[in-house]
């Protein structure tokens, strides 16, 4: 009995190894399924609930998606509904979802043998994006990426919880708002342990900036932060040394957050169920809250569903681009955008080039840049087209929670809670391919580059 155990033991370990290395696209979308399988499971007993009545398969199934997959969305309130078992089973799912279900089986795999292995290597590269003619590097980003996302959740934390017990909260409450939130925040998650959410925290500045600094440094990538990190040893001239990634990811971070800046505070400025009946200080503030979140943050502390349809429209573009390449957001990604309204300037320039920071980007890149984009938009089309016939909600407020669940981002216009359970259901699959990513998924279908020993005549089409 023992020798049949260890000899289908040997087979699965096998299997396991032969699948890493040829297709670990497909291998990580399976295992990242397994664990939200695990935690529906975990949120099905009437201990997960605050009634103790369980929680209907379809409830738990969105809730483990939804937090493994850091989103946000919700289709039951997460204050009251779910228990304190409840609620540390969301933030567990959070904490694995952000880190990568690859990149935890790595430090598992190292706190074993104090070594990584090469099928560890290349699902880590599979979930961290990071190139297999680099995997000695893994084995460091695996240990940057635990040491950054916990030193910046503690900070987080620890900057909430004095704000917290000021303002009449328990010890013990406050510390496990502040630890949620420095949680939620840095992996875009966009979860609140509390019914009120951060609405009462609008004009707090002690409450809303480090969420949103959190939200915002979470969404540049860890690639991003390793290249800052290392480019920091050369001294004063350390930003020479900053990688084309970088600047792309940085630069278009910023300029994205300014015009959303810009873009939403004028919309809103006089609507008086959003900024309107704020004072200028806190306006200020809300509307630069609400440029952050559509990265993937997901928090809110106006309403969303009282924005107006332009708004939302606005709102829309900045969550389907999202945050950085192998960050805790979704979206197309950043460095995508950046490729191509790059293609576009030189297309207008008459340039042959992508040039950029002294760099030529490659016109592989391009293509790949323009797959991830008619992905995402078909994803978000055919989501489209089953919500409408399956609901009678308007084109503008389901394509807003269609575009918030793909990109994982987690704001509502408050409609996720009135879908018919089939359309949950859509809602799930969407967040999962979203976290999962474009790129994963074209890469489980397409599983190796195909190269042609014969190449047809070349002719150029008229285009436009």
């Amino acid at each position: 009995m023992a020798t049949r155990w260890r000899d289908r033991g040997a087979t699965v370990r096998e299997w396991v190894d032969r699948t890493a290395r040829e297709y670990p696209a497909r291998l990580a979308m399976t295992v990242f399924g397994a664990v939200i399988a695990l935690f529906t499971i975990l949120l099905l007993p009437p201990w997960a609930t605050a009634s103790g009545d369980g929680a209907r398969f379809v409830d738990a199934l969105f809730t483990a998606v939804s937090a493994v997959c850091v989103t946000g969305l919700v289709v039951v309130d997460t204050g009251s509904y779910w228990s304190d078992y409840g609620h540390a089973v969301i933030l567990v799912g959070i904490k694995i979802g952000g880190l990568g279900v690859m990149t935890l089986a790595s430090l598992l795999g190292m706190a074993v043998s104090r070594r990584i292995g090469l099928t560890q290597k290349l699902l880590t590269a599979s979930e961290a994006k990071v190139r297999t003619s680099s995997l000695g590097e893994v084995g460091y980003l695996i240990r940057l990426i635990i040491v950054v996302s916990v030193t910046i959740e503690a900070t987080v934390a620890l900057v909430l919880l004095p704000r917290f017990l000021a303002l009449g909260e328990s010890f013990g409450t406050a510390l496990w708002n502040a630890v949620f939130y420095g949680i939620s925040a840095f992996n875009n998650a966009g979860f609140v342990p509390t019914t009120e959410g951060l609405s009462v925290y609008a004009s707090d500045w002690l409450v809303v900036v480090p969420i949103g600094l959190g939200v915002f440094v979470g969404a540049l990538g860890f690639p991003v932060m390793a290249n800052v990190l290392q480019a920091r040893r050369y001294g004063r001239r350390w930003y020479r040394h900053l990688t084309l990634h970088t600047k792309l990811t940085v630069t278009t971070s910023v300029a994205l957050f300014a015009a959303g800046f810009v873009i939403i505070g004028a919309m809103e400025w006089a609507n008086p169920r959003t900024l309107g009946g704020q004072d200028l200080a806190t306006k200020l503030l809300s509307a630069s809250f609400a440029s952050i979140m559509p990265r993937s943050g997901g928090f809110s502390t106006v309403d969303t569903g009282a924005m107006n349809p332009e708004t939302w429209l606005v709102t829309d573009a900045l969550m389907f681009v999202g945050g950085g390449s192998a960050s805790t957001a979704g979206g197309i990604k950043v460095t995508t955008l950046a490729v191509m309204l790059l293609a576009i300037l030189a297309e207008a320039r008459g340039d042959r080039d992508i040039d950029v920071f002294g760099r030529r980007i490659p016109r592989d890149t391009l293509r790949l840049s323009i797959a991830v984009v008619f992905i995402g938009a078909t994803m978000v089309l055919g989501a489209c087209i089953a919500l409408l016939r399956i609901t009678d909600f308007s084109l503008s407020e389901v394509l807003f929670e269609v575009i918030s669940a793909f990109a994982t981002v987690g704001l509502s216009t408050g409609i996720t809670g009135d879908l018919p359970d089939a359309g949950k259901y859509v809602l799930c699959a969407l967040m999962y391919l979203g976290r999962v990513g474009t790129i994963s998924v074209l890469g489980a279908i397409a599983l190796r580059d195909r190269r042609r020993v014969v190449r047809f005549p070349e002719e150029r089409p008229v285009i436009g």
